[in-house]
């Protein structure tokens, strides 16, 4: 994909080489929503994100809570009218956060076709007429088992697959596993992180495609 944006983080300079705003989708889960976020709509990592980004860039939440990657998993992301909402979106750039919900045991049962189901997802948005550059990112931590969610199951078999896909697809990896190691605080009911959290997740985020504009991936 042609370098289509110039991000200038930490300045007051946000370059683009498009009349029109930079269309970024942000796929994912109730992390990506925003659930337990108190005003959401300003504070979830997309809305932070976009903020970040500035006026160069069109920003849009499309997180489904309980989600999952998985199409045999109880809540396929598939299945959401976000998944259409994104593709129609015909965006520049996709983020996709999904996996957290995978590790539930009535999905993870049918781990074997994660990876599977993540390069279809990858190839399916990189059809897309806008020809998008996709970022996929590793779980965050889970500080407690909560609704079948566990941990073990992110860092044995999500984060190592995800890894893979990234691998054998060529999709950019962002890591936002590593940056909320050993905040607990900052994700009050072990799963999904507060405004705090968020805002970690967007830094995390903005650098990675501050790095891609860089070098020119």
């Amino acid at each position: 994909m042609k370098s289509l944006f110039i991000i200038l983080i930490g300045s007051a300079c946000v370059g683009s080489s498009l009349a029109e705003p930079i269309r970024v989708a942000c796929v994912g889960d109730s992390i990506t929503f925003g659930a337990g976020i108190r005003d959401r709509k300003a504070k979830s990592y997309p809305a932070q994100l976009s903020g970040m980004l500035g006026k160069g860039y069109e920003v849009k939440n499309f997180g489904n809570s309980g989600s999952t990657m998985l199409k045999k998993g109880d809540k396929p992301f598939w299945k959401q009218r976000e998944f259409g909402a994104a593709i129609a979106f015909n965006p520049n750039i996709v983020i996709i956060k999904l996996g957290t919900n995978d590790t539930k045991p009535q999905n993870w049962k049918h781990g074997s076709d994660f990876a599977t189901d993540y390069k279809e997802m990858i190839k399916t948005f990189r059809a897309l007429k806008s020809e998008p550059k996709v970022f996929i990112c590793l779980p965050v931590p889970v500080f407690k088992t909560r609704w079948g969610i566990t941990d073990k199951i992110v860092n044995e078999n999500v984060i190592p697959a995800t890894k893979t896909v990234a691998k054998e697809t060529g999709a950019e990896l962002i890591d936002l596993n590593t940056p909320l190691k050993g905040k607990a605080s900052l994700v009050p009911d072990s799963v999904h992180p507060n405004a705090g959290g968020a805002k970690i997740i967007a830094e995390t985020i903005a650098k990675a495609l501050n790095l891609a504009a860089t070098t020119g991936k």
